[in-house]
């Protein structure tokens, strides 16, 4: 049900001073989410944001709120590339999702930018921690814009 469901996006490397401020508006944004109802929240699974995210959004379903991580990725593969030790987060924050959707079986030259396209097309809602447009994360804000879909912020 997409008027209940929030996706996120935003850069693999965020800049350490906005850390502090990038987790409180985003605690405050997802406490005012699961206020209106909204119960699903999809992450992409990259590095950078989309954990932070993925992050909270266990830890808030370990508190006892009623919410459901879906990690949307690009492939199967796609974190043959990646630190150990990010390798090993994914792979707990992977055990922890409610659901799990592969947009391709393999690395494909535009697999990210419909895993993208398959999140904003399922939400209503969508938070991002946006610090430039000419990026993967801008080129999904200008998508989630042209589809209309509320969007948040964290970095304003």
């Amino acid at each position: 049900m997409i008027e209940k469901t929030c996706c996120f996006t935003g850069h693999r490397q965020l800049p350490q001073n906005k850390l502090e401020q990038i987790m409180t508006k985003l605690h405050q944004e997802i406490e005012k989410l699961i206020t209106k109802g909204v119960t699903d929240y999809i992450s992409g699974g990259a590095l950078g944001f989309d954990l932070i995210t993925a992050s909270y959004i266990v830890a808030k379903k370990e508190m006892g709120s009623p919410i459901r991580l879906i990690f949307a990725l690009p492939c199967k593969n796609h974190t043959e590339k990646w630190p150990a030790k990010a390798k090993e987060l994914f792979g707990q924050l992977l055990g922890e999702a409610d659901e799990v959707c592969y947009v391709s079986d393999a690395y494909e030259i535009n697999c990210m930018k419909k895993r993208n396209q398959f999140m904003v097309d399922r939400t209503q809602y969508c938070i991002c921690a946006l610090l430039r447009n000419q990026s993967g994360t801008g080129q999904t804000v200008a998508y989630a814009g042209q589809k209309r879909r509320r969007m948040i912020n964290v970095l304003k």
